[in-house]
C-alpha cells in the first residue's frame, strides 16, 4: 500500500487521537481588525495570496485531518464561492442567498435573499467582503449591498453600474473593503457597455470614484481605439475578477477582461486599452498609476482570467513587492507593484496575422518563463484528421478556418480559479487545463460560439488538468501534478504555514498536497463518486486554538478539522471523471430529428441588436438520443449539400440536398458517432437506448 492510500485510510479511519502542534502566532497583513485566526478576505489577506500561518494543520498531521461537520445550504442554488470568516462565523455566497454559519458547529445565524425577485439582486457566487461590521455583497443589479454581520439586516444597496442599468451589466467580483471604502469590479455580459473599477463609501455606499476600463476621449488610451467611430463606447473590458489592495503604496489593483465585441476584431483597430490589463489605482482618486496588457487587441478572449496576486520576493539583492498575473496560457507576469516595472523580463515576439481582423504585430511574453500547462508537443500526436493544429501562439480565429485548432483558442486554459502563494516555499501555486479548441468565427463580429462544452471540442483529444507550483524568482516550474481534465473545477489552491498547499476538484473531492514536493498526502471524497460540481475555493481558520479547513461543495459545506469523525461519502473513483462528460456539450436531446445546420444567435442584450447566422457545419442537435427501432430523419436546412456517415463506415444517408431529408433505423442499443462526408469536421452523435 502506498503512502497515499496509508494516508487516505487512516483518514477514514480518524483514530481519536490527542491534538498535536501549535496554531502559528505570527500576525498576518490582514488589516488592524484581523488575527490569524481569521480568514476575512476571499483571497485569505488584502494581497489575495490564499496563505494562511495557521499550522495545527500540516505534513506531520494530515493522517488525522477528517470531516468535522457538513451543513445544507438552504435557499436553493449551490456555491462555488471562498467562505470568508471573522470571530468564528463563515459568511459566504450560494444561489440567491447570503449565509452567515457558526464555524464551529456549521449551524446557521442567519440568510439573506432579497424579497424582490424582479430586482435581480442575486449575489455573485464569488463571495462577500467583510469591513466595519459589514458585509458587502455584489449583486447582479449592478449594486453593491451592505448587510449587518451580526444580523443580516439589509442597511444600503447602492448602483455601482450603469444608472439606469443596461442589459448584462453586474457586480461580479466579491467586494474588497480598506480604508473605509469597498472596492469592486462591473462586468458587462460581453454585450458591451463598459467594464469598470468603483470604490463606494463603507458606511453610506455612495460612490467616491469610478475607473473606466476604456478610456474617454482625451484621456491617455484612448488613442487605442479607433478615431472614426463609437465603438470605443461599447468596448467592454468586464472587471470580471477579484481585485487585492496594497494599503502601504495607497494602490488597488484589478485585472481587466477582453473587449467588445469578443472576436470582432475588425471593427476595434488598435490595442484597445485598457482591455486585458493589469491596473494599478490609486486608492483615494482611482487615478491609474500604472498598468499592463498582457493581450494586445484581443481577439481569442485569452486575458488575465484568474485573480491576481500579492508577494514579496528577494530579487537582486533586495526585498520586491511584487504583483502576480497569470494569462490564459498559463505564464505569469510579474511585475513591482509600486512602478508595475516587469520582474523578469517581457519581450514583444511576432504572432500569426490577420489583416481583416487588423491583428497587432505582436504579442508580450516573459522570457524565459515556463507556461504551467502542457506545449504543442504534448497535443502533436493526438489531434486526429481532418483537424490541423496550429502551435503557433494568438493563430487568428479567421473566417472560414473550419479544421485548424489551436493551443490559443476562444475557450482560455487558465480561468478563474485563484491563485495561492507560500512565503514558506517561495512558490505561487496555479491550476490550468491544457487543450485545443477550434477558434470558430462568423462573418459577423457580433456572433460568436465559444461556449464550454460546445460542439467545437466533439471530436478533439481530452484535456489535461494540471496543479502546478511555479518559482517566481525564476519563472519557472518547480512541480506539477497532471489531473485528468474532468477534475478541474472552479476551487483553485489554498497554501498554509503547515506546509501543504489544498485543493478541491470537480468531481467533489478535497486533495492535500506537500506544498514543497507536489507529493498527494491526503484526500476526503465529500460528495458521492461521479458527481460533478463546481467546488469553491478552500478557506481555512481557528476557533479556540483549533484549526478549521472549510469548502463548499455544490448547495453544501464541509469543514474539516483534526481527529473529525464525519466519514467521507465515498471513495475516489479507480477512473476519474472522463473529460468527455464536460466538452462534449449538453446532455443528448431526445428526438427523431437532427438537422444538418444550426443557428447562431448573438446575446439577447448584444448591443449590435438581434442577429443570427446559419453554421453550416453544425448538426442540431449535435448530440441526440432515440429509442432503439424508432426512425431518425436527418434534415438539410442549409444551402449545401451534405452526406452524413457513420464514423466506423457502417451507414450512410446519402447525399441530402439543401431542403431535403433521409431516413434512418437503429435497432442496436448503444452510442454511434458520425460526419458530413463532404465536411469531416462537422460531428454528432446519437445514443440508441432500449
Amino acid at each position: 500500500m502506498d503512502i497515499f492510500h496509508r494516508r487516505f485510510v487512516a483518514a477514514i479511519a480518524v483514530a481519536a487521537l490527542a491534538l498535536t502542534g501549535s496554531l502559528h502566532a505570527q500576525q498576518p497583513e490582514l488589516g488592524s481588525d484581523y488575527s490569524s485566526d481569521d480568514w476575512p478576505f476571499v483571497g485569505g489577506d488584502q494581497g489575495s495570496s490564499r496563505y494562511s500561518t495557521l499550522t495545527d494543520i500540516s505534513t506531520d498531521t494530515i493522517d488525522r485531518l477528517g470531516g468535522i461537520w457538513v451543513t445544507r445550504l438552504n435557499g436553493g442554488g449551490s456555491s462555488r464561492s471562498t467562505p470568508v470568516v471573522k470571530d468564528g462565523v463563515i459568511y459566504l455566497t450560494a444561489g440567491p442567498s447570503v449565509h452567515a454559519i457558526n464555524g464551529a458547529t456549521g449551524e446557521a445565524k442567519w440568510r439573506w435573499q432579497s424579497d424582490d425577485p424582479e430586482a435581480q439582486m442575486v449575489p455573485t457566487w464569488q463571495g462577500v467582503g467583510l469591513g466595519d461590521d459589514f458585509v458587502f455583497v455584489g449583486l447582479g443589479s449592478a449594486q453593491v449591498a451592505a448587510l449587518r454581520q451580526d444580523t443580516g439586516e439589509l442597511v444600503w444597496a447602492s448602483a455601482a453600474g450603469s444608472v439606469p442599468r443596461q442589459d448584462g451589466e453586474s457586480v461580479t467580483t466579491a467586494p474588497m473593503y480598506a480604508r473605509g471604502k469597498v472596492f469592486v469590479g462591473v462586468a458587462n455580459g460581453d454585450s458591451g457597455g463598459q467594464g469598470r473599477v468603483v470604490a463606494l463609501d463603507a458606511v453610506t455606499g455612495e460612490v467616491d470614484w469610478t475607473f473606466f476600463v476604456v478610456p474617454r476621449p482625451g484621456e491617455f488610451g484612448h488613442e487605442t481605439w479607433p478615431q472614426e467611430s463609437n465603438i470605443w463606447e461599447v468596448g467592454g473590458g468586464g472587471v470580471w475578477l477579484n481585485g487585492n489592495v496594497d494599503p502601504e503604496l495607497g494602490l488597488v489593483y484589478f485585472s481587466t477582461g477582453n473587449p467588445v465585441p469578443m472576436f470582432g476584431g475588425e471593427i476595434r483597430e488598435g490595442d484597445n486599452l485598457f482591455t486585458a490589463s493589469a491596473i494599478a489605482l490609486d486608492m483615494e482618486t482611482g487615478e491609474r498609476r500604472w498598468h499592463f496588457q498582457v493581450v494586445r487587441h484581443d481577439i481569442w478572449d485569452a486575458d488575465i482570467a484568474t485573480p491576481m496576486l500579492q508577494y514579496e520576493v528577494e530579487m537582486g539583492g533586495q526585498t520586491r513587492k511584487a504583483l502576480a498575473a497569470i494569462r490564459a496560457d498559463g505564464l505569469l507576469f510579474l511585475f513591482d507593484r509600486e512602478t508595475g516595472e516587469p520582474l523578469i523580463p517581457i519581450e514583444q515576439r511576432p504572432v500569426p496575422q490577420d489583416a481583416r481582423l487588423l491583428t497587432a504585430e505582436t504579442q508580450p511574453f516573459p522570457i524565459g518563463a515556463e507556461s504551467i500547462i502542457p506545449d504543442c508537443s504534448y497535443w502533436r500526436d493526438r489531434v486526429p484528421p481532418p483537424f490541423e493544429l496550429s502551435c503557433s501562439a494568438f493563430t487568428p480565429p479567421s473566417v472560414g478556418q473550419e479544421t485548424v485548432v489551436a493551443l490559443s483558442s476562444p475557450i482560455p486554459m487558465v480561468r478563474v480559479t485563484p491563485m495561492a502563494f507560500s512565503p514558506q516555499t517561495g512558490y505561487i501555486y496555479a491550476q490550468g487545463r491544457g487543450h485545443v479548441g477550434r477558434a470558430k468565427r462568423f462573418a459577423d463580429p457580433w456572433i460568436s460560439d465559444n461556449r464550454p462544452g460546445g460542439y467545437l471540442r466533439l471530436g478533439l483529444p481530452e484535456s489535461t488538468g494540471v496543479l502546478a507550483a511555479v518559482d517566481p524568482k525564476t519563472n519557472t516550474i518547480a512541480w506539477k501534478q497532471d489531473l485528468p481534465g474532468g477534475r478541474l473545477g472552479t476551487s483553485g489552491p489554498l497554501a498554509t504555514a503547515g506546509g501543504l498547499v489544498f485543493w478541491g476538484a470537480a468531481d467533489g473531492q478535497l486533495d492535500a498536497y506537500d506544498a514543497q514536493t507536489g507529493e498527494r498526502l491526503w484526500a476526503f471524497q465529500a460528495t458521492p463518486a461521479g458527481t460533478r460540481l463546481r467546488p469553491g475555493p478552500t478557506a481555512t481558520y481557528a476557533i479556540d486554538g483549533k484549526q478549521y479547513v472549510t469548502i463548499p461543495m455544490g448547495s453544501e459545506l464541509w469543514a474539516f478539522a483534526l481527529d473529525g469523525t464525519v466519514p467521507p461519502r465515498d471513495i475516489p473513483l479507480a477512473e476519474p471523471l472522463s473529460d468527455l462528460v464536460r466538452w462534449t456539450g449538453p446532455a443528448p436531446r431526445v428526438t427523431t430529428e437532427v438537422e444538418t445546420s444550426t443557428v447562431r444567435e448573438n446575446p439577447s442584450w448584444s448591443l449590435g441588436g438581434s442577429r443570427s447566422a446559419i453554421d453550416e457545419h453544425a448538426f442540431n442537435p449535435q448530440r441526440a438520443q432515440v429509442t432503439a427501432g424508432a426512425r431518425m430523419r436527418f434534415i438539410n436546412n442549409g444551402v449545401l449539400a451534405h452526406t452524413v456517415v457513420a464514423q466506423d463506415g457502417s451507414w450512410t444517408t446519402g447525399v441530402i440536398e439543401p431542403g431535403l431529408f433521409a431516413n434512418m433505423t437503429f435497432d442496436q442499443p448503444g452510442t454511434l458517432r458520425f460526419h458530413c462526408e463532404e465536411h469531416p469536421w462537422a460531428l454528432g452523435e446519437i445514443t440508441v437506448v432500449p
